[in-house]
């Protein structure tokens, strides 16, 4: 990528740690790292010298998931949801055209933790409704070159449709790239075949991830070089879709060999294009170079928007300058699709001193806008958000549906109301099904503020909290669904008074509006709404079909309102899962532990594990989507020989299976 235009992660070899003195003035024992980390390797060949501080050197060529012993933290289990476009929520946002690539920086690319981390503080991306595809972006000469993405990652955004790619980076000279790693990458074996690429599709299916982004930016090679590239990549491809993988290739070697960022699709490049299913166009696009790309596209027989024509937001986010007429003008076709390069600039660009709330509005006004309502998106300022243009797809297509409004960070963690721990934390495998129109309210007075909300919830981190005047009758639009309604299909909401008097009613439509921009034709139900949290029940009645819509009408009947939705489902029945089998700690180092268990048979959305004490009270330690996980920095109660847990499996509904239970001896 254009160099003068983006960070880079690097980790220089660095000095070995020095061993710590103890006490008898012999080196004491180091305690031994038991927190499982996000994988990356160097395709063969390791660099001269020695790692740095906290620094793994691997090589894919000699990995194998038998020998992995973090593959139990590391792969995915949430399978890749089918998604559906429902009626734009604007007349301007358009389905079947531009789509969105996001390059993303989740930390960095050693010491990344696989399963979250105890810190609030998160790129905990939400607005999945316009992304097709995330590259978790990383790597470096210094610490490894290929990266797999994390779990909980690939989770969050399997649950929204959203397929996610590892990310192949051999840097720049300059970053400290070696044309040898290149060459690694691409070697053949006596057969003629690319092992490398067989290394890639396994390791892609054993983690539970979608394909790779190739970025090949080390110049110095030569046509040979990119003969073998070329074929590497025809290999990558076939191999990985045998499997359902998708490989995107990066605007930087050309068919001579050297690197040369074309800013388009053209001769020297589009051989490569051919090879894999997408490319990322760098940075330097035209109008012009986009018109010719799209047209060179349509010309190889291929879709025009396999092209994502980049727009570089890591330094100045929704202040960015970009020609967006050039790639998705308002009054024609679209002409290629979108590629956010580092739109985590939401959130890096608060200062230290940031909240899980400051992230999530600056995160809005990038995704939808100033006027932070999809269905009124101001068309007219310089940055053109998502919203505009893109049209949001949903995944809301089976029941049960449930969601508690879980954003997959949190500040405590709750449970029926109550706080079950007090510490911050983050994990994107937890995050729910969330509403993809945000925030869409229908009123005729002023517009309140529809917030994630994190100083209380139902359960998990967060609830959704809506406050303002309520000087007239205001309607939000919560989810877009396909649901068949049954006989005994009810809907549930958790929700209470934080302050205020207002009537509510759950909103219903069981068809889509007739145009673009329209609104639902909703059915009104009224709950009651007294003050404590409180779960209303109801029955669908004088409706059939499909459930199209769902959204909660709010009336105010006396004085400014602060209301909050802890929680939404709809069932036909309640069913508690399984519970999981032969919960064990595999590993320790003082209060550091490994657990492993057997899943529970049949669905489980996932696996929350507890500490229990001897009083009867129970504290939250984390949750997971794996079947293993790790808690650090534990200690014995006073007293306390042995220390006690519990692990449940979670439904669908969030209803919770029977313990499985076991000691750990201090």
């Amino acid at each position: 990528m254009n160099l003068s235009r983006r960070t880079v992660l690097l980790a220089g070899a660095g000095v070995a740690a020095g061993l710590v003195p103890g006490l008898s003035g012999t080196a004491a024992a180091a305690p031994r790292d038991l927190r499982p980390y996000a994988s990356y390797w160097y395709p063969d060949s390791l660099p001269s010298g020695s790692p740095g501080s906290g620094i793994t050197w691997r090589s894919l060529k000699a990995w194998r998931a038998d020998s992995d012993t973090d593959l139990a933290f590391n792969a995915a289990s949430v399978p890749l949801a089918a998604r559906f476009t429902p009626t734009p929520a604007n007349t301007t946002a358009r389905s079947g055209q531009a789509r969105i690539q996001s390059l993303v920086s989740f930390g960095p690319t050693s010491s990344n933790p696989s399963q979250g981390a105890a810190t609030a503080d998160y790129y905990a991306l939400t607005h999945w409704a316009y992304v097709d595809e995330l590259v978790f972006w990383g790597g470096s000469s210094g610490e490894g070159l290929i990266l797999a993405p994390n779990a909980p990652i690939v989770d969050a955004a399997h649950r929204h449709g959203v397929s996610v790619l590892g990310n192949v980076f051999l840097p720049p000279v300059a970053y400290g790239g070696q044309l040898q790693w290149t060459r690694d990458l691409v070697q053949k074996d006596a057969t003629g075949h690319y092992p490398l690429a067989a290394q890639l599709v396994a390791v892609a299916a054993a983690y539970g991830f979608d394909g790779w982004f190739v970025n090949a930016e080390t110049g110095g090679g030569n046509t040979a070089l990119a003969t073998d590239m070329l074929g590497f990549l025809k290999e990558l491809k076939a191999l990985g879709s045998a499997k359902g993988q998708r490989v995107t290739w990066y605007d930087s070697m050309t068919t001579s060999g050297s690197v040369s960022w074309q800013g388009a699709l053209n001769n020297q490049n589009k051989a490569f294009f051919q090879a894999a299913d997408s490319m990322f166009i760098d940075f330097r696009w035209s109008q012009s170079s986009l018109a010719s790309s799209g047209a060179t596209a349509q010309q190889l027989g291929r879709n025009r928007y396999e092209l994502w024509a980049g727009v570089d937001v890591e330094a100045n986010g929704t202040s960015t300058s970009v020609n967006w007429d050039a790639i998705v003008p308002t009054n024609r076709a679209h002409i290629t699709s979108i590629g956010f390069y580092r739109p985590e600039w939401t959130r890096n660009h608060l200062p230290a001193s940031r909240t899980p709330g400051d992230f999530h509005a600056a995160d809005d006004r990038f995704w939808t806008g100033s006027s932070l309502d999809p269905a009124k998106p101001d068309t007219t300022a310089s940055w053109r958000a998502p919203a505009v243009s893109v049209a949001d797809r949903s995944t809301v297509t089976s029941m049960p549906f449930a969601t508690v409004f879980n954003t997959g960070h949190g500040l405590k963690w709750h449970e029926n109301g109550e706080v079950t721990s007090d510490a911050a934390w983050n994990h994107l495998g937890l995050q729910d099904r969330l509403p993809s129109r945000r925030w869409v309210v229908r009123t005729s007075g002023g517009r309140p503020a529809v917030t994630f909300d994190f100083a209380d919830a139902w359960r998990g981190g967060s609830s959704l909290l809506v406050d303002g005047a309520l000087d007239a009758p205001a309607t939000l639009d919560l989810y877009a669904t396909r649901l068949p309604l049954g006989s005994d299909t009810v809907v549930e909401l958790t929700h209470r008074v934080d302050s205020g008097a207002v009537r509510v009613e759950l909103a219903v439509a069981t068809a889509e509006p007739g145009t673009a921009g329209g609104v639902p034709p909703y059915t009104y139900f009224p709950l009651s709404a007294s003050g404590g949290w409180e779960t209303s029940t109801v029955r669908l009645t004088g409706l059939s079909g499909t459930v199209r819509a769902l959204g909660v009408r709010l009336t105010g009947t006396g004085g400014p309102v602060r209301w909050r939705l802890g929680g939404l489902a709809v069932r036909d029945a309640v069913v508690n899962p399984a519970a999981p089998t032969d919960l064990r700690v595999t590993d320790a180092d003082g209060g550091n532990l490994r657990f492993a268990w057997q899943a529970a048979p049949g669905p489980v959305r996932h696996y929350e594990l507890y500490r229990t004490f001897p009083d009867g009270t129970r504290r939250f330690l984390g949750g997971t989507c794996q079947r293993a996980f790790y808690v650090g920095s534990l200690a014995p109660e006073q007293g306390e020989s042995a220390a006690r847990f519990e692990l449940r499996a979670v439904g669908e509904l969030f209803s919770v299976s029977t313990p499985a239970t076991t000691t750990h001896t201090w």
